[in-house]
């Protein structure tokens, strides 16, 4: 192990951002064995490789450049508050040191092995965000030279965008780049300390007023329940399936279908993810909650930081004809997106409240996460298969059950391949059902590839 000093960097403390509590919850209530799948982690080969003391001041830059990576979250303790509800504060470090796990690799070894075993290693251990750095950094060194580098973040420093910020910053440190030069290249980016800030500000308050005001009327707007067989409210006890479903013939589709309809790639598969959703549930209507990826606020667009955004989509009609989904899909989507920077804790209030006075709100069970703009974890293609061949749908492991969950879809890509990752509570959706329904994504894209291009 090496050691990065760290100092002079700027500090102090305050609330924690509606992103950092937002990850913070979702962390801290799932089964200790679950939580590291939150982390975010990349992995990539340096070849021919860097010598090691480059990396090493391009690292120290890095945590100068973006005060997330140094920021900690601490639970504010008080008499007869209600653990949900403890205030989270953020503490900026000016000082500490950042550890490099180093593993050396003997000459004529292979390095991208040791690499691939010390970044599952790496990704697999849980944060504690209240006395450690939400980083972690792996080499694989041979010769004097890193050869292999793997970087793994808590969520409640980084989202995907905020991962693509800092791998770039850091390729551009390490060739040598000034910090100064990148900062000056883009727009200015807030800091979380000064994320804070502007959400406790009279314009943040605004903002956020607006955001859950439409976010409710949606709520109100769609149906109760997607799927009348489930009782959500009591919980689930079998273990929630996941299911991949991987396609080479996906990525070209999709983008084909979204320039047709003038829509967004990620429109045309969050359509035919309603499509299907209100197939598997017999209704006409579809309601999502959507992980929301995009950063709508200049000063946020290239922050490194966590900023947590969920849209809630209602898309009436969801079985009628695809292309004029993918258009209503898009136009709605643009809508919601742009509303879905909020207070997370005042909304979940609102919806409490709302509840108790027995106000018919729509069901928010099934989620939709297009992570597509997050680097690959594991490489080009984490199939390791060349480009084209058949679609393949694999079962690779079982989850602890997440009571209010139908559903959660994640979309992925990788160079050869878009593959769609459903997780599902099997009273809602049996594996056959989550076959049918990811396999009928597939298709309902396709066919409409197939048509416009007859």
């Amino acid at each position: 192990m090496l050691e990065i000093p760290f100092s002079s960097g700027r500090a102090g403390s305050g609330p924690a951002t509606w992103g950092q509590r937002a990850f913070w919850d979702t962390v801290r209530r799932l089964d200790p064995a679950d939580a590291p799948r939150y982390n975010l982690a990349t992995a990539a080969p340096l070849d021919p490789g860097l010598p090691l003391p480059v990396l090493l001041d391009a690292l120290g830059r890095l945590l100068h450049l973006h005060d997330s990576l140094h920021t900690r979250l601490l639970p504010t303790r008080l008499p007869a508050t209600a653990e949900a509800d403890l205030p989270l504060r953020q503490v900026v470090d000016p000082a500490g040191a950042l550890t490099l796990e180093v593993e050396h690799c003997p000459a004529g070894a292979d390095p991208a092995g040791a690499g691939e075993r010390l970044h599952r290693e790496l990704a697999a251990r849980t944060f504690d965000t209240a006395t450690e750095w939400p980083i972690r950094v792996g080499v694989v060194e041979s010769g004097g030279l890193a050869r292999h580098i793997t970087l793994v973040l808590s969520h409640t420093a980084v989202d995907g965008a905020g991962l693509n910020r800092l791998v770039a910053d850091l390729t551009a440190l390490c060739l040598g780049t000034p910090a100064a030069e990148l900062a000056a290249g883009r727009s200015p980016a807030r800091q979380p300390l000064e994320e804070a800030g502007f959400q406790a500000s009279e314009r943040g308050r605004k903002r956020d007023a607006a955001a859950r005001a439409q976010f409710l009327r949606k709520l109100r707007s769609g149906p109760a329940r997607l799927f009348p067989g489930a009782e959500h409210a009591t919980g689930a006890a079998e273990p929630f399936p996941n299911a991949v479903l991987r396609s080479p013939a996906l990525p070209g589709a999709v983008e084909r279908v979204a320039a047709a309809h003038r829509a967004s790639s990620s429109s045309v598969l969050l359509a035919a993810t309603a499509a299907l959703t209100a197939r598997a549930a017999g209704t006409p209507d579809a309601v999502l909650s959507v992980v929301v990826n995009n950063r709508f606020l200049p000063d946020l667009a290239d922050a490194v930081s966590a900023v947590a955004g969920q849209a809630l989509l209602h898309l009436p009609d969801a079985t009628a004809e695809f292309g004029d989904l993918v258009r209503r899909t898009h136009a709605a989507a643009l809508g919601a997106y742009r509303h879905a920077y909020y207070d997370g804790l005042a909304l979940a209030a609102e919806i409490e409240r709302l509840t108790a006075e027995g106000v018919p709100l729509a069901d928010r069970s099934c989620v939709f996460n297009d992570i597509r703009t997050v680097l690959p974890a594991d490489g080009p293609d984490p199939e390791g298969e060349p480009a084209g061949g058949p679609t393949t749908l694999t079962w690779p492991v079982e989850f602890e059950p997440r009571p209010g969950l139908s559903y959660a879809l994640d979309v992925r890509h990788s160079a050869a391949a878009l593959s769609l990752a459903m997780t599902a509570d099997p009273a809602v959706l049996p594996r056959p059902e989550m076959a049918r329904f990811l396999y009928g994504v597939e298709e309902l894209i396709l066919a409409e590839d197939r048509r416009r291009n007859a």
